[in-house]
C-alpha cells in the first residue's frame, strides 16, 4: 500500500514537471528565413584559390574535404539546387543547423564563397 502512495506521488511530479518544461522550458522555434528581401550580390569572377582557402577553413569540418558532406549536407552540386542569394543568406544567417558565418568572415570573403559554390552544378 505504501509503495502506491509512493508510486503515485511519483508520477504525479513526473507529470507536473513534463507540463511545466512544456509550458516554460520548451525551446522556441527557429525562424525561418525571409525569402522576400533581395540581396544584391556583386557577380565577380570567384577567385577559386582564396575561396578554397576559406573552405577549408571555415567549411570542410561539415561539408567534407571533396564538399561529399558529413554532419552538414554535400555542396557538389550547391549551384545547381540554390541561387547565389540562396547560397549568400545561407553562409551569411546560417540556419537549419549552419552556423552564421556574418561575424566570423568579411563580407568580400562571403561573396568570393557564394560564387564559388554557385559554379557547382
Amino acid at each position: 500500500m505504501f509503495m502506491k502512495w509512493i508510486m503515485a506521488v511519483l508520477v504525479g511530479l513526473a507529470a507536473a514537471l513534463a507540463i511545466y518544461l512544456m509550458l516554460y522550458q520548451y525551446p522556441s522555434k527557429e525562424k525561418t528565413e525571409d525569402n522576400s528581401v533581395s540581396i544584391e550580390i556583386p557577380d565577380t569572377p570567384a577567385d577559386p584559390a582564396q575561396a578554397e582557402s576559406v573552405y577549408r577553413s571555415n567549411c570542410m569540418g561539415c561539408h567534407g574535404d571533396q564538399y561529399q558532406g558529413k554532419s552538414g549536407p554535400a555542396l557538389t552540386t550547391v549551384g545547381a539546387t540554390m541561387t547565389r542569394e540562396n547560397i549568400y543568406k545561407k553562409i551569411l544567417k546560417g540556419g537549419g543547423g549552419m552556423v552564421p558565418f556574418e561575424n566570423k568572415l568579411d563580407d568580400a570573403e562571403i561573396v568570393n564563397l557564394t560564387n564559388w559554390l554557385a559554379t557547382f552544378k
